[in-house]
């Protein structure tokens, strides 16, 4: 299927022919034709199969039949993303569709000054592409009125949940008071995304080209099991037997991707970090670093995990593993993207096993081991004083078998039934253990 008969003009096609585009994605296939029909659309599909395209050239269409222009501080569409990156991305396409027309596309984004936002909506724009927090700040403000909005498309739409948008989300729909036509997609569709969809969809048709918590096919998935303290040289020996090739790699806090970021460098591996406490300066100029290939890796919190096309990414590292299991799904939709090939690797330390288990219920089945073994419950490290047994106390009952009692252990590894080191007596009512044979 060709896409002249999705139903799209030939300015569109041609437009899609200059970006190297010919053929379109299932996504794709499924979601502009009742797009076009005025239609309400929820739509489930992976990461890097072409959702901007989905809703961006119905969109496009739409606006170009109708002849008009926006008023004063109004668009007549809106187009809403959780991070920064992914507006710029989608602000990017759009500005490719809509070569050679009328039409103007406005960023609205946080991180950057505000006032430039403000006087390029003084105008009026046809597209807007924001993230819900600098949105508000600019309704608060009265620079921006979305009375007269009849397109809203919400992107990433699970995230935006994920990231506490919901009562920004209901602020803003509030605003639109007229008849809209409304776009949802995800790549993954929680319980609170039917809520979501049900408040703000009228009778959509679902596409879905993904079930969710499906991986892409084309990524080649497998797991360490390894040490914690051990984990930084094993990343170092893994991207060395791909050096030249751009990775990625996922981290759990921003203090952590700066440090880590900084020891690869030190290694003697470029490596540049991206984090919610950057500037969008910083941000882009580490974006541009990456894709440009002066930077071959680049470590990143989750901020980084949804919606960014970078199609130069051949490996993703989960150097921890996400606390939220269908953010493993995000971070490793990285790579792969539009078809090729790819590789996702993932470091485990004994702690980390309950996450695991997490994500390997998401993802259906157990990822391929590549070193080590999988942690048994007594190796696994112990865990915060207010989660353990007895209060933490040593001597007190509540130890974990085969671990310190109440206390804290060593980083890394331990034998099933090894010795703990530096283990006392147990006091109270404690029983101790015989002594296992040397």
């Amino acid at each position: 299927m060709d896409f002249d008969m999705l139903g799209l003009k030939p300015r569109l096609i041609e437009a899609l022919a200059e970006m190297g585009i010919k053929d379109p994605t299932p996504i794709q296939k499924q979601a502009i034709p009742p797009a076009l029909d005025g239609r309400d659309v929820m739509g489930l599909a992976q990461t890097g199969t072409g959702k901007t395209a989905a809703f961006g050239l119905p969109l496009v269409q739409h606006i170009l039949a109708e002849d008009a222009r926006p008023k004063p501080r109004q668009a007549r569409a809106l187009i809403l993303a959780p991070t920064r990156e992914l507006v710029n991305q989608i602000g990017d396409s759009l500005t490719s569709f809509i070569q050679g027309s009328h039409l103007k596309v406005a960023r609205v984004v946080g991180g950057i000054g505000i006032n430039p936002q403000i006087r390029k909506m003084e105008r009026g724009v046809d597209l807007l592409v924001a993230t819900p927090g600098r949105l508000i700040d600019l309704m608060d403000r009265g620079a921006v009125d979305l009375s007269g909005t009849s397109f809203l498309v919400l992107d990433e739409a699970d995230q935006m949940l994920d990231m506490g948008f919901i009562h920004a989300l209901r602020k803003i729909a509030a605003k639109l008071t007229g008849p809209r036509q409304t776009l949802l997609f995800s790549a993954t569709m929680p319980k609170d995304m039917e809520a979501l969809a049900a408040t703000y969809l009228d009778r959509p048709v679902r596409v879905q080209v993904a079930t969710s918590g499906q991986t892409a096919d084309k990524i080649d998935q497998s797991i360490h099991f390894i040490a914690k303290a051990e984990k930084p040289g094993l990343l170092l020996d893994l991207l060395r037997a791909h050096e030249g090739e751009a990775a990625l790699i996922f981290a759990r806090t921003k203090h952590g991707s700066d440090r880590l970021a900084k020891q690869l460098t030190n290694a003697g591996v470029k490596a540049v970090a991206i984090h919610g406490n950057r500037s969008q300066g910083q941000r882009m100029r580490a974006l541009e670093a990456f894709t440009d290939g002066s930077a071959k890796v680049m470590v990143a919190t989750d901020v980084a995990a949804r919606g960014l096309d970078i199609p130069v990414v051949k490996h993703v590292y989960n150097y921890e593993l996400p606390n939220v299991p269908e953010t493993y799904v995000h971070r490793i939709g990285r790579t792969a993207r539009a078809g090729r090939e790819g590789a996702a690797i993932s470091l485990c330390a004994p702690d980390e096993m309950s996450e695991l288990k997490d994500i390997e219920k998401v993802i259906k089945g157990q990822i391929p081991i590549a070193s080590g073994r999988r942690w048994m419950p007594s190796e696994e490290e112990a865990k915060p004083k207010q989660q353990r047994g007895g209060g933490g106390r040593r001597g007190g009952g509540g130890g974990r078998p085969g671990g310190r009692a109440g206390g804290g252990r060593p980083q890394g590894a331990k034998p099933q039934g090894a010795k703990p080191q530096g283990a006392k007596p147990g006091g109270g009512n404690r029983r101790r253990r015989p002594r296992k044979p040397a």
